[in-house]
């Protein structure tokens, strides 16, 4: 007779895809600042890339980066949205959603608002990534 395992909960994957890679926000930060803002592309790109790969869902990689190319005050909206969804699927309050995009859009007014909206997004997501056992 075997003996049942305890093991923390680890939540099912909204889709068949892989677990995507955590990112250090403050690294993230330092990249886009240095960049002057080329790292944003590959952000973007990666970011909604490895959501889309995971849950068979959402804009993809090269199209979040056309988007955010062209019509960029749509982006924050899109990434935070798609972001929340991810939770939606696995029956998790969303942490983030399509309104968290204001913090990028309004908050640039107080100057620290774009921050604010990336550590909560990218900090969702991390979070997410890590509940299913990335490192």
């Amino acid at each position: 007779m075997s003996q049942p395992s305890y093991a923390a909960p680890v939540y099912a994957a909204a889709g068949p895809g892989p677990i995507g890679q955590v990112r250090g926000t403050v690294l993230c930060m330092f990249l886009f600042l240095i960049t002057f803002g080329i790292y944003g592309i590959f952000w973007f790109y990666g970011v909604h890339n490895e959501m889309k790969r995971h849950t068979g869902t959402g804009v993809g990689g090269a199209f979040a980066v056309l988007i955010w190319l062209l019509v960029g005050i749509v982006s924050p909206f899109l990434t935070s949205s798609e972001v929340g969804h991810l939770y939606t699927q696995t029956r998790r309050r969303p942490p983030v959603t399509g309104v968290t995009g204001l913090w990028a859009t309004l908050g640039v007014l107080i100057l620290i608002g774009p921050l604010i909206w990336f550590v909560r997004t990218n900090g969702a997501l991390n979070d997410y990534w890590r509940a299913l056992g990335a490192r």
